[in-house]
């Protein structure tokens, strides 16, 4: 597997940049490697970095995103926070990955059995974690189907007020940085939330949270946004 050059980076086009991501995720699944060197890459890196994408994942120890997707040194920025939600630094984190950097897809990536996820479920107040856990809260209250056990002892309600944060997340990147916002509707860049199941490997991607310049329904519904 080659190093990232420059060149190669903007040859990419979103929809590539994500059937790269799914593709490695496959070979995770059936615990395949794509062959690098590591090595190299650290010396062909040393002087530049071009990666395709930029990453938004849980701190959570099982979601190593360059593991998930078997990517190597160069390939992606990865942002990591618990729970895996957005604030200032990280925005500016997103936009100099795809403004200055050149990256061409941004991912927010939750994961099953998400500590942070749970914590804002039970409503955890701990020092500052408690700031943390208030920006999830708004997805525990958007979920309204489960009505009886509304806490982490609730898998289902875990799980489904998960995916409820990614997608926020994914429509709150677009609200919040309008740098990011103008990439999209541009087609320089796209965006996608998903979900790693920690058990199978496996990554599913939300159809309503992807926006790509191919997608002329998503183009045109986000330029009326």
């Amino acid at each position: 597997m080659k190093t990232l050059t420059k060149e190669m980076q903007a040859s990419i086009t979103p929809s590539m940049a994500l059937d790269i991501l799914k593709e490695g995720n496959k070979r995770f699944m059936n615990n395949l490697k794509a062959n690098r060197n590591l090595l190299q890459q650290a010396n062909e890196t040393s002087d530049g970095q071009h990666p395709f994408a930029v990453i938004l994942s849980c701190i959570d120890s099982r979601t190593s995103v360059e593991l998930i997707f078997d990517q190597g040194l160069g390939d992606v920025f990865s942002v990591r926070i618990a729970g895996n939600i957005i604030n200032e630094d990280i925005l500016g984190s997103m936009e100099f990955g795809c403004k200055v950097a050149g990256s061409k897809i941004i991912v927010v990536l939750g994961h099953t059995k998400c500590g942070a996820v749970k914590g804002a479920c039970d409503h955890v107040e701990m020092g500052n974690l408690t700031a943390l856990l208030s920006k999830i809260q708004p997805a525990v209250y958007d979920e309204k189907t489960v009505t009886g056990n509304r806490s982490s002892g609730n898998d289902d309600f875990v799980e489904k007020v998960a995916a409820i944060n990614v997608k926020r997340t994914v429509h709150a990147i677009m609200e919040r940085s309008p740098i990011l916002k103008e990439m999209i509707q541009a087609g320089t860049i796209g965006i996608v939330g998903g979900t790693h199941d920690i058990t199978t490997g496996a990554v599913n991607f939300y159809p309503d949270t992807l926006w790509l310049w191919e997608n002329e329904n998503a183009k045109q519904e986000l330029q009326t946004a």
